[in-house]
Protein backbone atom coordinates (compact mmCIF):
# COMPACT_ATOMS: atom_id res chain seq x y z
CA UNK A 1 0.00 0.00 0.00
CA UNK A 2 1.28 2.67 -0.91
CA UNK A 3 2.33 5.58 2.39
CA UNK A 4 0.27 8.41 0.73
CA UNK A 5 -2.60 6.55 0.12
CA UNK A 6 -4.85 4.18 2.91
CA UNK A 7 -5.49 2.23 0.61
CA UNK A 8 -4.25 0.49 -2.93
CA UNK A 9 -6.03 0.49 -6.22
CA UNK A 10 -6.98 -3.52 -5.79
CA UNK A 11 -8.41 -3.21 -2.58
CA UNK A 12 -10.96 -0.23 -3.24
CA UNK A 13 -11.81 -1.61 -6.71
CA UNK A 14 -12.25 -5.52 -4.54
CA UNK A 15 -14.43 -3.27 -2.25
CA UNK A 16 -16.29 -1.64 -4.58
CA UNK A 17 -17.34 -4.85 -6.65
CA UNK A 18 -18.32 -5.99 -2.80
CA UNK A 19 -20.54 -3.39 -2.55
CA UNK A 20 -21.96 -3.63 -5.75
CA UNK A 21 -22.78 -7.30 -5.07
CA UNK A 22 -26.62 -6.62 -4.51
CA UNK A 23 -27.45 -5.75 -8.26
CA UNK A 24 -24.87 -7.84 -9.79
CA UNK A 25 -27.47 -9.14 -12.07
CA UNK A 26 -28.60 -5.33 -13.26
CA UNK A 27 -24.59 -4.96 -13.90
CA UNK A 28 -23.59 -8.48 -15.84
CA UNK A 29 -26.89 -7.68 -18.22
CA UNK A 30 -25.13 -4.00 -18.93
CA UNK A 31 -21.57 -5.83 -19.49
CA UNK A 32 -23.23 -7.91 -21.71
CA UNK A 33 -25.23 -5.36 -23.48
CA UNK A 34 -21.81 -3.36 -23.67
CA UNK A 35 -20.08 -6.38 -24.98
CA UNK A 36 -22.73 -6.82 -27.76
CA UNK A 37 -22.41 -3.25 -28.60
CA UNK A 38 -19.33 -2.88 -28.83
CA UNK A 39 -18.47 -6.38 -30.72
CA UNK A 40 -21.12 -5.36 -33.43
CA UNK A 41 -19.48 -1.66 -33.88
CA UNK A 42 -16.19 -4.24 -35.03
CA UNK A 43 -19.14 -5.95 -36.99
CA UNK A 44 -20.37 -3.53 -38.85
CA UNK A 45 -16.82 -2.00 -40.01
CA UNK A 46 -15.56 -5.87 -40.89
CA UNK A 47 -19.02 -6.15 -42.76
CA UNK A 48 -18.06 -2.75 -44.50
CA UNK A 49 -15.25 -3.62 -45.73
CA UNK A 50 -16.34 -6.80 -47.35
CA UNK A 51 -19.13 -5.23 -48.83
CA UNK A 52 -16.81 -3.00 -50.49
CA UNK A 53 -14.56 -5.87 -51.69
CA UNK A 54 -17.71 -7.99 -52.48
CA UNK A 55 -19.04 -5.27 -54.65
CA UNK A 56 -15.57 -4.80 -56.52
CA UNK A 57 -15.47 -8.87 -57.22
CA UNK A 58 -12.58 -9.42 -54.50
CA UNK A 59 -14.10 -11.79 -52.16
CA UNK A 60 -16.86 -14.25 -52.27
CA UNK A 61 -20.76 -13.41 -51.49
CA UNK A 62 -23.74 -11.30 -52.50
CA UNK A 63 -23.35 -7.89 -51.55
CA UNK A 64 -26.96 -7.36 -50.16
CA UNK A 65 -26.20 -10.20 -47.58
CA UNK A 66 -23.37 -7.65 -46.02
CA UNK A 67 -25.38 -4.87 -45.93
CA UNK A 68 -28.15 -6.39 -44.37
CA UNK A 69 -25.35 -7.65 -41.70
CA UNK A 70 -24.26 -4.09 -41.57
CA UNK A 71 -27.79 -2.86 -40.88
CA UNK A 72 -27.71 -5.80 -37.97
CA UNK A 73 -25.06 -4.46 -36.45
CA UNK A 74 -26.10 -1.02 -36.33
CA UNK A 75 -29.27 -2.12 -34.81
CA UNK A 76 -27.21 -4.14 -32.21
CA UNK A 77 -25.64 -1.37 -31.72
CA UNK A 78 -27.76 1.15 -31.01
CA UNK A 79 -29.87 -1.60 -28.56
CA UNK A 80 -26.96 -2.43 -26.75
CA UNK A 81 -25.90 0.97 -25.55
CA UNK A 82 -29.48 1.24 -24.77
CA UNK A 83 -29.61 -1.68 -22.42
CA UNK A 84 -26.46 -0.99 -21.20
CA UNK A 85 -27.02 3.11 -20.05
CA UNK A 86 -30.43 2.26 -18.68
CA UNK A 87 -29.98 -0.93 -16.42
CA UNK A 88 -25.91 -0.30 -15.69
CA UNK A 89 -27.80 3.40 -14.28
CA UNK A 90 -31.16 1.78 -12.49
CA UNK A 91 -28.24 -0.64 -10.39
CA UNK A 92 -26.22 2.32 -9.63
CA UNK A 93 -28.73 4.19 -8.39
CA UNK A 94 -30.07 1.72 -5.99
CA UNK A 95 -26.26 1.04 -4.73
CA UNK A 96 -25.84 5.30 -4.07
CA UNK A 97 -29.27 5.21 -1.88
CA UNK A 98 -27.75 2.19 0.01
CA UNK A 99 -24.40 3.46 0.69
CA UNK A 100 -25.94 6.69 1.66
CA UNK A 101 -28.12 4.75 4.53
CA UNK A 102 -24.69 3.31 5.49
CA UNK A 103 -23.06 6.25 5.29
CA UNK A 104 -25.59 7.94 7.84
CA UNK A 105 -25.12 4.97 9.63
CA UNK A 106 -21.22 5.31 9.98
CA UNK A 107 -21.94 9.07 11.07
CA UNK A 108 -24.60 8.15 13.90
CA UNK A 109 -22.05 5.26 15.27
CA UNK A 110 -18.95 7.37 15.28
CA UNK A 111 -20.64 10.97 17.05
CA UNK A 112 -20.08 12.79 18.81
CA UNK A 113 -16.27 11.84 19.79
CA UNK A 114 -14.82 10.88 16.18
CA UNK A 115 -16.66 13.76 14.64
CA UNK A 116 -15.58 16.83 16.53
CA UNK A 117 -12.60 17.33 14.09
CA UNK A 118 -14.91 16.91 11.00
CA UNK A 119 -16.44 20.49 9.18
CA UNK A 120 -19.87 20.01 8.84
CA UNK A 121 -19.51 21.01 5.19
CA UNK A 122 -17.24 18.11 4.41
CA UNK A 123 -19.74 15.68 5.60
CA UNK A 124 -22.22 16.99 3.38
CA UNK A 125 -19.65 16.72 1.15
CA UNK A 126 -19.38 13.38 0.98
CA UNK A 127 -22.22 12.50 2.14
CA UNK A 128 -23.81 14.01 -1.01
CA UNK A 129 -21.28 14.90 -3.58
CA UNK A 130 -18.51 11.85 -3.30
CA UNK A 131 -20.97 9.08 -3.03
CA UNK A 132 -22.36 10.53 -6.50
CA UNK A 133 -18.82 10.14 -8.14
CA UNK A 134 -18.40 6.88 -7.13
CA UNK A 135 -21.79 6.02 -9.13
CA UNK A 136 -19.25 6.40 -12.04
CA UNK A 137 -17.66 3.18 -11.34
CA UNK A 138 -20.73 0.95 -10.94
CA UNK A 139 -22.27 2.47 -14.07
CA UNK A 140 -19.31 3.40 -16.37
CA UNK A 141 -15.70 1.14 -15.26
CA UNK A 142 -17.71 -2.64 -15.04
CA UNK A 143 -18.58 -2.63 -18.49
CA UNK A 144 -15.28 -1.70 -19.81
CA UNK A 145 -13.16 -3.52 -17.87
CA UNK A 146 -14.71 -6.65 -19.37
CA UNK A 147 -15.05 -5.18 -22.99
CA UNK A 148 -11.36 -3.84 -22.81
CA UNK A 149 -10.32 -7.69 -22.42
CA UNK A 150 -12.36 -9.41 -24.64
CA UNK A 151 -12.27 -6.60 -27.77
CA UNK A 152 -8.50 -7.24 -28.26
CA UNK A 153 -8.61 -10.60 -28.34
CA UNK A 154 -11.51 -11.21 -30.80
CA UNK A 155 -9.23 -8.69 -33.00
CA UNK A 156 -5.82 -10.49 -32.46
CA UNK A 157 -7.57 -14.19 -33.16
CA UNK A 158 -8.72 -12.20 -36.12
CA UNK A 159 -5.13 -11.14 -37.27
CA UNK A 160 -4.02 -14.39 -36.18
CA UNK A 161 -6.28 -16.21 -38.76
CA UNK A 162 -5.02 -13.97 -41.40
CA UNK A 163 -1.67 -14.17 -40.94
CA UNK A 164 0.84 -14.40 -37.20
CA UNK A 165 2.43 -11.15 -38.62
CA UNK A 166 -0.87 -8.85 -38.32
CA UNK A 167 -1.31 -10.56 -34.71
CA UNK A 168 2.50 -9.67 -33.47
CA UNK A 169 2.52 -6.34 -34.60
CA UNK A 170 -1.43 -5.42 -32.63
CA UNK A 171 -0.33 -7.11 -29.69
CA UNK A 172 2.67 -4.89 -28.09
CA UNK A 173 -0.13 -2.18 -28.79
CA UNK A 174 -3.11 -3.68 -27.08
CA UNK A 175 -0.80 -4.02 -23.88
CA UNK A 176 0.40 -0.73 -23.83
CA UNK A 177 -3.44 0.75 -24.42
CA UNK A 178 -5.41 -1.43 -22.81
CA UNK A 179 -2.76 -2.47 -19.69
CA UNK A 180 0.44 -0.29 -19.14
CA UNK A 181 -0.86 3.33 -20.03
CA UNK A 182 -4.28 2.59 -17.82
CA UNK A 183 -2.24 1.08 -14.78
CA UNK A 184 0.20 4.12 -15.24
CA UNK A 185 -2.46 6.98 -15.20
CA UNK A 186 -4.41 5.66 -12.40
CA UNK A 187 -0.95 5.75 -10.67
CA UNK A 188 0.37 8.54 -11.69
CA UNK A 189 -2.65 10.45 -10.97
CA UNK A 190 -4.40 9.22 -7.61
CA UNK A 191 -2.34 12.74 -6.16
CA UNK A 192 -4.14 14.53 -8.43
CA UNK A 193 -7.97 13.23 -7.86
CA UNK A 194 -7.26 13.25 -3.84
CA UNK A 195 -6.19 16.51 -3.93
CA UNK A 196 -8.76 17.97 -6.06
CA UNK A 197 -12.16 16.09 -4.25
CA UNK A 198 -10.65 17.56 -0.66
CA UNK A 199 -10.34 21.04 -2.24
CA UNK A 200 -13.75 20.77 -3.19
CA UNK A 201 -14.83 19.36 0.41
CA UNK A 202 -12.80 22.83 2.31
CA UNK A 203 -14.48 24.77 -0.21
CA UNK A 204 -18.73 23.54 0.12
CA UNK A 205 -17.62 23.60 3.98
CA UNK A 206 -16.27 26.86 3.62
CA UNK A 207 -19.65 28.20 1.96
CA UNK A 208 -21.97 26.37 3.86
CA UNK A 209 -20.19 28.01 6.97
CA UNK A 210 -20.73 31.21 5.66
CA UNK A 211 -24.00 30.32 4.60
CA UNK A 212 -25.16 29.85 8.39
CA UNK A 213 -22.96 32.39 9.86
CA UNK A 214 -23.91 34.95 7.55
CA UNK A 215 -25.53 37.32 10.41
CA UNK A 216 -22.16 37.37 12.76
CA UNK A 217 -20.23 37.88 9.44
CA UNK A 218 -22.33 41.37 8.77
CA UNK A 219 -22.62 41.99 12.06
CA UNK A 220 -19.17 42.28 12.71
CA UNK A 221 -17.82 43.85 9.73
CA UNK A 222 -16.12 40.71 8.38
CA UNK A 223 -17.78 40.39 4.75
CA UNK A 224 -14.30 41.74 3.02
CA UNK A 225 -11.71 39.50 4.68
CA UNK A 226 -14.54 36.27 4.45
CA UNK A 227 -14.52 36.68 0.78
CA UNK A 228 -10.88 36.65 0.47
CA UNK A 229 -11.19 33.59 2.48
CA UNK A 230 -13.46 32.17 -0.17
CA UNK A 231 -11.52 33.35 -3.17
CA UNK A 232 -8.53 32.21 -1.88
CA UNK A 233 -10.38 28.47 -1.35
CA UNK A 234 -11.78 28.69 -4.88
CA UNK A 235 -8.38 29.48 -6.44
CA UNK A 236 -7.20 26.07 -4.52
CA UNK A 237 -9.95 24.61 -6.28
CA UNK A 238 -9.23 26.19 -9.63
CA UNK A 239 -5.45 24.97 -9.41
CA UNK A 240 -6.76 21.35 -8.40
CA UNK A 241 -8.96 21.37 -11.33
CA UNK A 242 -6.33 22.75 -13.37
CA UNK A 243 -3.97 19.77 -12.74
CA UNK A 244 -7.07 17.08 -13.36
CA UNK A 245 -7.69 18.94 -16.96
CA UNK A 246 -4.04 18.64 -18.06
CA UNK A 247 -3.71 14.84 -16.75
CA UNK A 248 -7.50 14.37 -18.01
CA UNK A 249 -5.86 15.69 -21.78
CA UNK A 250 -2.88 13.77 -21.83
CA UNK A 251 -4.83 10.35 -20.87
CA UNK A 252 -7.51 11.19 -22.94
CA UNK A 253 -4.94 12.33 -26.49
CA UNK A 254 -1.75 10.16 -25.71
CA UNK A 255 -3.24 6.32 -26.75
CA UNK A 256 -4.15 8.54 -30.22
CA UNK A 257 -0.54 8.18 -31.25
CA UNK A 258 -0.84 4.12 -30.79
CA UNK A 259 -4.12 3.94 -32.39
CA UNK A 260 -2.21 4.98 -35.30
CA UNK A 261 0.93 3.15 -35.13
CA UNK A 262 -1.31 0.54 -35.03
CA UNK A 263 -3.26 1.20 -38.21
CA UNK A 264 0.38 1.88 -39.85
CA UNK A 265 1.47 -1.27 -38.78
CA UNK A 266 -0.72 -2.99 -40.11
CA UNK A 267 -0.12 -1.63 -43.47
CA UNK A 268 3.33 -1.91 -43.17
CA UNK A 269 2.91 -5.81 -42.14
CA UNK A 270 0.59 -6.31 -45.37
CA UNK A 271 3.55 -4.55 -47.62
CA UNK A 272 5.82 -6.41 -45.82
CA UNK A 273 3.88 -9.51 -47.04
CA UNK A 274 2.99 -8.27 -50.59
CA UNK A 275 6.76 -8.23 -51.25
CA UNK A 276 7.40 -11.78 -49.74
CA UNK A 277 5.32 -12.91 -52.20
CA UNK A 278 1.54 -13.24 -50.40
CA UNK A 279 -0.54 -10.42 -51.34
CA UNK A 280 -3.99 -11.18 -50.12
CA UNK A 281 -5.32 -7.61 -49.83
CA UNK A 282 -8.84 -8.84 -48.36
CA UNK A 283 -7.12 -9.34 -44.79
CA UNK A 284 -5.55 -6.00 -44.95
CA UNK A 285 -8.29 -4.24 -45.41
CA UNK A 286 -10.49 -6.05 -42.99
CA UNK A 287 -8.10 -6.10 -40.00
CA UNK A 288 -7.82 -2.17 -40.86
CA UNK A 289 -11.43 -1.56 -40.79
CA UNK A 290 -12.28 -3.92 -37.56
CA UNK A 291 -8.64 -3.19 -35.74
CA UNK A 292 -10.04 1.03 -35.93
CA UNK A 293 -13.38 -0.17 -34.62
CA UNK A 294 -11.88 -2.08 -31.65
CA UNK A 295 -9.43 0.65 -30.56
CA UNK A 296 -12.12 2.87 -30.73
CA UNK A 297 -13.58 0.97 -28.47
CA UNK A 298 -10.53 -0.01 -26.22
CA UNK A 299 -9.60 3.80 -26.58
CA UNK A 300 -12.74 4.70 -24.81
CA UNK A 301 -10.86 3.00 -21.48
CA UNK A 302 -8.40 6.01 -21.40
CA UNK A 303 -11.85 8.62 -20.68
CA UNK A 304 -12.45 5.85 -17.91
CA UNK A 305 -9.38 6.19 -16.43
CA UNK A 306 -9.58 9.91 -16.20
CA UNK A 307 -12.73 10.27 -14.85
CA UNK A 308 -11.68 7.01 -11.97
CA UNK A 309 -9.17 9.52 -10.58
CA UNK A 310 -12.00 11.17 -8.96
CA UNK A 311 -13.93 8.11 -8.26
CA UNK A 312 -11.16 6.46 -6.52
CA UNK A 313 -10.11 9.55 -4.53
CA UNK A 314 -14.13 9.66 -3.40
CA UNK A 315 -13.87 6.33 -2.16
CA UNK A 316 -11.33 6.58 -0.43
CA UNK A 317 -12.47 9.85 1.80
CA UNK A 318 -15.70 7.42 2.05
CA UNK A 319 -14.10 4.36 3.16
CA UNK A 320 -12.30 6.29 5.02
CA UNK A 321 -14.80 7.63 7.09
CA UNK A 322 -16.84 4.09 7.25
CA UNK A 323 -13.47 2.54 8.61
CA UNK A 324 -12.67 5.06 11.56
CA UNK A 325 -13.29 2.91 14.63
CA UNK A 326 -15.87 4.33 16.76
CA UNK A 327 -14.95 5.40 20.46
CA UNK A 328 -17.80 4.13 22.10
CA UNK A 329 -18.92 0.63 21.34
CA UNK A 330 -21.79 -1.13 22.58
CA UNK A 331 -21.05 -3.47 25.76
CA UNK A 332 -21.18 -7.43 24.76
CA UNK A 333 -23.90 -8.37 27.11
CA UNK A 334 -25.87 -5.98 28.46
CA UNK A 335 -26.71 -5.30 31.72
CA UNK A 336 -30.17 -2.96 32.84
CA UNK A 337 -29.42 -0.30 35.11
CA UNK A 338 -33.12 0.26 35.97
CA UNK A 339 -34.63 3.53 37.14
CA UNK A 340 -31.41 5.67 38.12
CA UNK A 341 -31.59 6.43 41.69
CA UNK A 342 -27.58 7.11 42.36
CA UNK A 343 -24.84 8.29 40.09
CA UNK A 344 -21.02 8.20 41.35
CA UNK A 345 -18.01 9.63 39.24
CA UNK A 346 -15.18 7.73 40.84
CA UNK A 347 -11.89 9.19 40.44
CA UNK A 348 -12.44 9.76 37.12
CA UNK A 349 -9.78 10.70 34.60
CA UNK A 350 -10.25 12.53 31.13
CA UNK A 351 -8.34 14.48 28.04
CA UNK A 352 -9.85 14.77 24.83
CA UNK A 353 -8.38 12.48 21.62
CA UNK A 354 -4.65 11.83 22.10
CA UNK A 355 -3.91 14.99 24.07
CA UNK A 356 -1.63 14.89 27.18
CA UNK A 357 -3.91 17.38 28.19
CA UNK A 358 -6.08 16.18 31.17
CA UNK A 359 -9.28 18.16 31.14
CA UNK A 360 -10.47 16.02 34.57
CA UNK A 361 -8.06 14.30 37.08
CA UNK A 362 -9.60 12.17 40.38
CA UNK A 363 -12.92 13.65 39.76
CA UNK A 364 -15.22 12.43 42.36
CA UNK A 365 -19.24 13.36 43.13
CA UNK A 366 -22.02 11.44 44.10
CA UNK A 367 -25.34 12.35 42.78
CA UNK A 368 -28.54 10.92 44.88
CA UNK A 369 -32.26 10.07 43.44
CA UNK A 370 -33.99 13.38 42.99
CA UNK A 371 -31.46 15.76 43.94
CA UNK A 372 -30.73 19.07 42.12
CA UNK A 373 -26.63 19.24 41.49
CA UNK A 374 -25.33 22.43 39.75
CA UNK A 375 -21.96 22.30 38.54
CA UNK A 376 -20.01 26.06 38.75
CA UNK A 377 -16.41 27.26 37.19
CA UNK A 378 -14.17 28.89 34.83
CA UNK A 379 -15.04 28.04 31.09
CA UNK A 380 -12.90 25.39 30.13
CA UNK A 381 -12.48 23.55 33.50
CA UNK A 382 -14.52 19.90 32.83
CA UNK A 383 -18.35 21.42 33.49
CA UNK A 384 -19.46 20.39 30.05
CA UNK A 385 -17.28 17.13 29.74
CA UNK A 386 -18.66 15.52 33.02
CA UNK A 387 -22.52 15.63 31.34
CA UNK A 388 -20.90 14.17 28.09
CA UNK A 389 -19.26 11.84 29.70
CA UNK A 390 -22.23 10.85 31.64
CA UNK A 391 -24.09 10.26 28.45
CA UNK A 392 -21.09 8.11 27.21
CA UNK A 393 -20.36 10.30 24.29
CA UNK A 394 -16.28 9.47 25.65
CA UNK A 395 -15.29 7.03 27.86
CA UNK A 396 -13.44 7.50 31.25
CA UNK A 397 -9.48 7.25 30.54
CA UNK A 398 -9.39 6.12 34.36
CA UNK A 399 -11.31 6.09 37.02
CA UNK A 400 -15.01 4.75 36.59
CA UNK A 401 -18.54 5.95 36.45
CA UNK A 402 -21.43 4.36 37.84
CA UNK A 403 -25.10 4.12 37.28
CA UNK A 404 -26.76 2.30 40.49
CA UNK A 405 -23.47 0.96 41.41
CA UNK A 406 -23.37 -0.69 37.61
CA UNK A 407 -20.48 0.23 35.32
CA UNK A 408 -21.49 2.94 33.10
CA UNK A 409 -19.48 0.84 30.20
CA UNK A 410 -22.26 -2.25 30.88
CA UNK A 411 -25.19 -0.42 30.38
CA UNK A 412 -26.35 -0.34 26.76
CA UNK A 413 -26.44 3.30 24.93
CA UNK A 414 -30.55 2.52 24.05
CA UNK A 415 -31.42 2.36 27.75
CA UNK A 416 -28.60 5.37 29.04
CA UNK A 417 -29.97 7.29 26.25
CA UNK A 418 -33.52 6.90 27.19
CA UNK A 419 -33.28 7.32 30.98
CA UNK A 420 -30.91 10.45 30.71
CA UNK A 421 -31.83 13.38 28.49
CA UNK A 422 -30.24 16.70 27.51
CA UNK A 423 -31.18 20.24 27.37
CA UNK A 424 -28.57 22.69 25.99
CA UNK A 425 -28.29 26.34 25.39
CA UNK A 426 -29.63 25.95 21.93
CA UNK A 427 -32.58 23.55 20.49
CA UNK A 428 -32.31 22.26 17.29
CA UNK A 429 -35.20 22.44 15.47
CA UNK A 430 -35.41 19.79 12.56
CA UNK A 431 -37.58 20.41 9.26
CA UNK A 432 -40.71 18.36 10.62
CA UNK A 433 -43.77 19.32 12.00
CA UNK A 434 -44.08 20.68 15.71
CA UNK A 435 -45.37 17.48 16.81
CA UNK A 436 -42.59 15.93 14.97
CA UNK A 437 -40.39 17.67 16.42
CA UNK A 438 -41.70 17.45 20.63
CA UNK A 439 -41.66 13.99 19.71
CA UNK A 440 -38.09 13.26 18.55
CA UNK A 441 -37.16 10.69 21.72
CA UNK A 442 -40.19 8.90 21.47
CA UNK A 443 -41.21 8.66 17.28
CA UNK A 444 -44.46 6.46 18.34
CA UNK A 445 -46.04 9.09 20.68
CA UNK A 446 -49.28 9.19 20.38
CA UNK A 447 -50.90 13.17 19.22
CA UNK A 448 -52.41 13.07 23.34
CA UNK A 449 -48.65 12.33 24.92
CA UNK A 450 -47.62 15.29 22.59
CA UNK A 451 -50.19 17.79 23.80
CA UNK A 452 -49.59 16.95 27.40
CA UNK A 453 -45.83 17.11 27.46
CA UNK A 454 -46.45 20.67 25.02
CA UNK A 455 -48.59 21.89 27.84
CA UNK A 456 -46.48 20.63 31.15
CA UNK A 457 -43.46 22.62 28.79
CA UNK A 458 -45.93 25.65 28.69
CA UNK A 459 -46.29 25.74 24.79
CA UNK A 460 -49.88 25.43 24.84
CA UNK A 461 -50.77 28.80 24.31
CA UNK A 462 -47.81 29.66 21.86
CA UNK A 463 -49.01 26.33 19.77
CA UNK A 464 -52.76 28.21 19.78
CA UNK A 465 -51.42 30.89 17.66
CA UNK A 466 -50.47 28.54 15.53
CA UNK A 467 -52.40 28.10 12.61
CA UNK A 468 -51.50 25.07 11.65
CA UNK A 469 -50.91 23.97 15.58
CA UNK A 470 -48.94 20.96 15.99
CA UNK A 471 -48.93 20.07 12.04
CA UNK A 472 -46.82 23.73 11.55
CA UNK A 473 -43.83 22.64 9.64
CA UNK A 474 -40.53 24.01 11.40
CA UNK A 475 -38.56 24.54 8.44
CA UNK A 476 -40.77 27.95 7.75
CA UNK A 477 -41.11 28.53 11.38
CA UNK A 478 -38.12 27.29 13.29
CA UNK A 479 -35.94 30.87 12.36
CA UNK A 480 -38.45 32.49 13.81
CA UNK A 481 -39.05 31.24 17.21
CA UNK A 482 -37.89 33.42 19.97
CA UNK A 483 -35.02 31.44 22.80
CA UNK A 484 -37.65 30.63 24.81
CA UNK A 485 -40.21 28.96 22.78
CA UNK A 486 -37.07 27.04 21.65
CA UNK A 487 -36.09 26.00 24.42
CA UNK A 488 -39.88 25.05 25.43
CA UNK A 489 -39.80 22.52 22.40
CA UNK A 490 -36.45 21.43 24.00
CA UNK A 491 -38.23 20.80 27.57
CA UNK A 492 -41.13 19.56 25.82
CA UNK A 493 -38.70 16.34 24.65
CA UNK A 494 -37.68 15.65 28.00
CA UNK A 495 -41.41 15.59 29.12
CA UNK A 496 -42.72 13.28 26.72
CA UNK A 497 -39.19 11.17 27.19
CA UNK A 498 -40.01 11.06 30.58
CA UNK A 499 -36.32 10.64 31.81
CA UNK A 500 -34.78 9.57 35.15
CA UNK A 501 -31.81 11.68 35.03
CA UNK A 502 -32.22 15.41 33.25
CA UNK A 503 -28.49 17.27 32.20
CA UNK A 504 -28.96 21.09 31.16
CA UNK A 505 -25.70 22.80 29.94
CA UNK A 506 -25.94 26.31 29.82
CA UNK A 507 -30.14 26.11 29.56
CA UNK A 508 -30.78 29.37 29.88
CA UNK A 509 -27.49 31.47 28.09
CA UNK A 510 -29.53 32.47 25.45
CA UNK A 511 -32.58 33.31 27.53
CA UNK A 512 -33.34 37.34 29.35
CA UNK A 513 -34.41 37.38 32.58
CA UNK A 514 -38.07 37.24 32.01
CA UNK A 515 -38.01 33.36 30.11
CA UNK A 516 -35.46 32.56 32.03
CA UNK A 517 -37.56 32.89 35.20
CA UNK A 518 -40.40 31.23 33.06
CA UNK A 519 -37.83 28.08 31.99
CA UNK A 520 -36.81 27.20 35.98
CA UNK A 521 -40.17 27.60 37.13
CA UNK A 522 -41.34 24.92 34.21
CA UNK A 523 -38.43 22.94 35.33
CA UNK A 524 -39.22 23.34 39.12
CA UNK A 525 -42.88 22.65 38.74
CA UNK A 526 -42.73 19.53 36.18
CA UNK A 527 -39.30 18.01 37.28
CA UNK A 528 -39.33 17.54 41.23
CA UNK A 529 -38.79 14.40 41.16
CA UNK A 530 -36.13 13.97 38.54
CA UNK A 531 -32.05 13.96 39.24
CA UNK A 532 -30.82 17.10 37.54
CA UNK A 533 -27.01 17.95 36.96
CA UNK A 534 -27.50 22.04 36.29
CA UNK A 535 -23.97 23.27 34.40
CA UNK A 536 -24.36 27.21 34.38
CA UNK A 537 -22.33 30.58 34.40
CA UNK A 538 -25.47 32.33 35.86
CA UNK A 539 -26.29 31.72 39.74
CA UNK A 540 -30.07 32.42 38.82
CA UNK A 541 -30.19 29.88 37.03
CA UNK A 542 -28.34 27.90 40.13
CA UNK A 543 -31.64 28.89 42.08
CA UNK A 544 -33.35 25.66 44.00
CA UNK A 545 -30.23 23.33 43.04
CA UNK A 546 -29.72 21.17 46.55
CA UNK A 547 -26.19 21.89 46.39
CA UNK A 548 -23.25 23.99 44.05
CA UNK A 549 -20.41 21.89 43.14
CA UNK A 550 -17.02 23.91 42.23
CA UNK A 551 -14.57 22.61 39.79
CA UNK A 552 -11.13 23.73 39.97
CA UNK A 553 -7.90 22.33 39.05
CA UNK A 554 -9.88 19.34 36.92
CA UNK A 555 -11.02 18.22 40.20
CA UNK A 556 -14.40 19.08 42.17
CA UNK A 557 -13.00 20.93 44.92
CA UNK A 558 -15.88 22.41 46.80
CA UNK A 559 -19.39 21.63 47.14
CA UNK A 560 -22.32 23.41 49.33
CA UNK A 561 -25.43 23.52 50.10
CA UNK A 562 -28.13 26.26 48.61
Amino acid sequence: MSKRFSYSIPTMTRRLLKIARPVRGALWVSTLASIVGNLSQMGLMGFGALLLLSCGGMVKGLPWVYAGLMGISALLIVLGRYIEGVVSHAGAYRLLASMRVHLYESIRRLAPACLMERKKGDLLNIAVSDIETVEFFFAHTIGPMFTVILLPCVTLGLALWFHPLFAAVLLPVYLVVSIIFPLLAVKAGRGIGMRYRTRLGEMKSLVLESVYGLRDIQIFGFGPRRLEQVLEKNREVNQAAHGMTLHRQVVSTAPTFFVYLARILVIGAASWLAVSGAPDPVGTVVLSFVAAASFSSTQSLTMVVSSLLETYAAAERLFLLEDTPPEITEPAHPVSCGPIRSIQFDHVGFSYGNSSKAILEDFCLTVSSREKVGLVGESGVGKSTVLRLLLRFWNAKSGQIRVNGIPLERVSLAELRRRIAVLEQDTFLFNGTLGENIALGKPDASPEEIAEAARRAGLEAFIQTLPQGYDTPMGQMGARLSGGERQRVGIARVMLLDPDVIVMDEPTSSLDVLHEKELLLTLREQCGDKMLLIVSHRPSTLTGCDRIVRLENKRAVASEGM
